[in-house]
């Protein structure tokens, strides 16, 4: 009827699929017992984005692993200043945490967060607040050169982190690393295997920690220290993969970033794994393509 008054519009559909999770450690231990470590302090975000959060307090398996407290957490929304996307930020903080007397750290802080634009694909990808703590390997401190940097500034021209400034680092320190002598070889396998040819569809690991000093007991390669009797230890590794290629750009519409600040294969005196500090980012566009 003229003049009347139009419907108020129905509520839009969200753009942005969020996905943000995080633990403070988990693994797979086999000796001096057979059990798994499950997810400490789980959180996944919904799709449509929100805030959770979860704490644990006082975990112990026999005195292998140990921690007194963890949190974590993880959020999704629309930036609210004009023209900015869809923030995304995970958080795993883990204090007083323990393996077997061996490794050691007062407080670890694993923390991703990326902005997708309203226009585009690929996010900024910022660490900051990522830190360790007073790490320490059989009671000697460790010395890090960490990078919470390493993807550089936002990408522009919605270039994917496979062909940006984060893949010139990564080639950087994975070529050093493998030029060092007597690299074990199970280093040399997991980081010799960055692509020639960078695809939509594909994965780069490296690390925020591009040395590790100290005088505990053992070597260090980069990130990785290789301590007789107990294992190999990797520091804050980071994983990207991208999927998804839009079928006419040639980009992907999705960029996943997974970051472990301690990754630990054992032998010897203890048989597993385990990992702390973990955060995962990813997300996209909905209806894209």
């Amino acid at each position: 009827m003229s003049g009347a008054t139009p419907p108020s519009p129905s509520p839009t559909t969200p753009l942005h699929s969020y996905h943000a999770e995080a633990f403070a450690l988990d693994g797979d231990l086999h000796l001096p017992l057979k059990t798994p470590i499950k997810p400490q302090a789980f959180v996944k975000i919904a799709e449509n984005g929100g805030y959770l959060s979860e704490r644990a307090v006082d975990y112990r398996l026999e005195g292998i692993f140990s921690f007194k407290h963890a949190y974590t957490q993880v959020a999704g929304h629309q930036e609210t200043k004009f023209g900015r996307g869809y923030i995304t930020l995970a958080t795993s903080v883990i204090e007083g945490f323990n393996v077997l007397d061996v490794v050691t750290a007062d407080r670890i802080v694993a923390q991703v967060s990326t902005e997708h634009p309203l226009e585009g694909y690929i996010p900024d990808v910022t660490f900051l607040g990522t830190r360790f703590e007073n790490l320490r390997i059989a009671g000697h401190p460790v010395r890090l050169d960490l990078d919470t940097n390493l993807f550089g500034a936002a990408p522009k021209n919605d270039t994917p982190h496979s062909r940006g400034e984060f893949r010139n680092n990564a080639v950087r320190q994975c070529e050093k690393l493998l030029g060092i002598r007597d690299l074990p070889s199970e280093v040399t396998q997991r980081y010799n295997r960055i692509p020639s040819n960078p695809t939509p569809q594909g994965s780069i690991e490296c690390s925020l920690v591009h040395q590790a000093e100290g005088s505990y007991p053992g070597h260090s390669f980069g990130h990785v220290i290789d301590i007789p009797h107990f294992g190999k230890v990797y520091l804050a590794t980071v994983k990207l993969e991208e999927s998804d290629p839009h079928p006419t750009k040639n980009t992907p519409m999705r960029t996943l970033i997974k970051l472990t600040m301690i990754e630990i294969k054992m032998g010897c005196i203890g048989s597993g794994s385990g990992s702390a500090g973990n955060t995962v980012v990813n997300g996209g566009k909905k209806g894209s393509g």
